[in-house]
C-alpha cells in the first residue's frame, strides 16, 4: 500500500495547491454539500501531475476540521458523517461509449487511536484527474475553499473555464442540470436568481478570488430563458505559477477554440453574434463546422426571431460522435441532413 502523509498546515499550504480537472468533470451534473466539495478539492489539489494513478492520502482529522470552517473541535463526529456521505454520492459521465456512474471514493479509513484519515479516489476519476494534456481547468484551491455555497464553488469552475474568452451563456434549464437542481427546487427563477447566482456573485466577487463576474438574462419573451455571464480576470489575485501552468499547458488549444469561434461568427453573414453564442453553438454542434454551415444556409430562408437558440436546437438534434478522430475540433466526415424531418420533430409534428 503506498500511503502519503500530509502534515502541517492545511490552511497555510493551499495557497500553493492547483486544482486541475477535465472539462468533462467541471460540466458534469452533480451535487454535493460545501463540505463534501471541500474535500474533493482538497484531494484534488495534492494529485502530482506526473501521476499515472491514485494513491492513498492520510490526514490528521484536526486539519480538516480547519478546512471545513468546523469551530468547535469537540465536533470531530462531523468528518466521518461527510466522509460516510460522500461515499454515497454518485455522479454520471457522458461520452461516446454511453453513460458512466462514478463514485467520488474508493475508501476511507479511519486509523483508531490515531486522528488520522485515509482517503482514496475512485480509480473511474483517473481519465477526468490525471495526465491531462488538454481540454481541462485549473484554478488554485484558495480561490474557492472559503466560500460556503457549493453552488458558488460550482459557478466558479465553470467561469473559469471561459475566463479566457471572457463571457458564458448558458440555458437557464442546462445550468441547473449541472448544479444538479431538482425540478422541485428552486422553482421561481427569482428564487434561483436569489439563492444561485447572485449568493455565487457574492462569494466570488468578495472573496479576493483570482476573478469577477457580472450577468445578464436573456428572455423568449417575458420569461428568463438563458444568462449571459460577463467573466473578469483579476490577475492580481492570481497565483504565478498558475499563470505560468495554464499558459503553457493549453496555448494550442485555447487558440484553435478561438479560431473555430471567429469562424462561426464569420458564418452568420446576416446576423451579428456574440462570442459568447458562437462558443454555445459550437458546443452543440460537438465542433462540427459543416454542420453548423449547413444549418445557417438553411435558416436564411426561415422567418427565424431567435436565430440563435433555433440553431442550437438543430445542430442538437443532427450531433453525431466525431469519426476518425485525429484531433478535439472539426473533424467531421460531410453529410447531408434531413432539416425538413428535424424540423417536423422539434415542433412535436412527428
Amino acid at each position: 500500500m503506498l500511503l502519503y502523509g500530509y502534515g502541517g498546515d492545511l490552511m497555510k499550504q493551499i495557497h500553493n495547491d492547483l486544482i486541475v480537472k477535465s472539462n468533462k468533470l467541471v460540466e458534469a451534473s452533480y451535487k454535493l454539500t460545501a463540505g463534501e466539495q471541500k474535500i474533493i478539492y482538497k484531494l484534488t489539489s495534492i494529485i502530482n501531475k506526473n501521476d499515472d494513478d491514485f494513491k492513498e492520502y492520510s490526514f490528521k482529522i484536526s486539519e480538516f476540521i480547519k478546512l471545513l470552517g468546523i469551530k468547535d473541535q469537540s465536533k470531530y463526529t462531523e468528518i466521518p458523517k461527510i466522509t460516510k456521505g460522500l461515499m454515497k454520492k454518485v455522479f454520471t459521465i457522458h461520452d461516446e461509449k454511453g453513460e458512466l456512474q462514478i463514485s467520488w471514493l474508493s475508501s476511507v479509513r479511519y486509523l483508531k487511536g490515531t486522528g488520522e484519515v485515509i482517503l482514496k479516489f475512485d480509480s473511474n476519476l483517473k481519465p477526468l484527474l490525471l495526465e491531462l494534456k488538454k481540454e481541462f481547468t485549473k484554478f488554485n484551491i484558495k480561490n474557492v475553499i472559503r466560500f460556503k455555497s457549493f453552488y458558488s464553488m460550482r459557478i466558479y469552475e465553470l467561469l473559469k473555464q471561459y475566463s479566457n474568452i471572457g463571457e458564458r451563456i448558458f440555458e437557464l434549464n442546462d445550468l441547473r442540470y449541472i448544479l444538479g437542481i431538482e425540478p422541485e427546487e428552486y422553482k421561481l427563477y427569482s428564487d434561483f436568481k436569489r439563492y444561485v447566482i447572485k449568493q455565487a456573485q457574492k462569494e466570488i466577487n468578495s472573496n479576493k478570488t483570482d476573478m469577477s463576474f457580472e450577468f445578464e438574462e436573456i428572455k423568449t419573451g417575458r420569461k428568463v430563458t438563458s444568462i449571459k455571464f460577463i467573466i473578469k480576470s483579476n490577475r492580481k489575485n492570481n497565483p504565478k505559477d498558475e499563470i505560468a501552468a495554464g499558459a503553457v499547458a493549453s496555448k494550442i488549444q485555447i487558440q484553435q477554440k478561438q479560431d473555430l469561434i471567429k469562424e462561426v461568427q464569420a458564418m452568420f453573414t446576416e446576423h451579428k453574434i456574440t462570442k459568447a453564442e458562437a462558443s454555445c453553438i459550437l458546443k452543440d454542434a460537438n465542433n462540427n463546422i459543416d454542420l453548423i454551415k449547413q444549418c445557417y444556409t438553411y435558416l436564411l430562408d426561415k422567418n427565424v426571431k431567435n436565430i440563435v437558440g433555433y440553431m442550437r436546437k438543430l445542430v442538437k438534434g443532427f450531433n453525431e460522435p466525431q469519426e476518425n478522430k485525429t484531433s478535439t475540433f472539426n473533424n467531421f466526415k460531410q453529410r447531408d441532413y434531413d432539416f425538413k424531418e428535424l424540423e417536423m420533430k422539434l415542433l412535436g409534428w412527428k
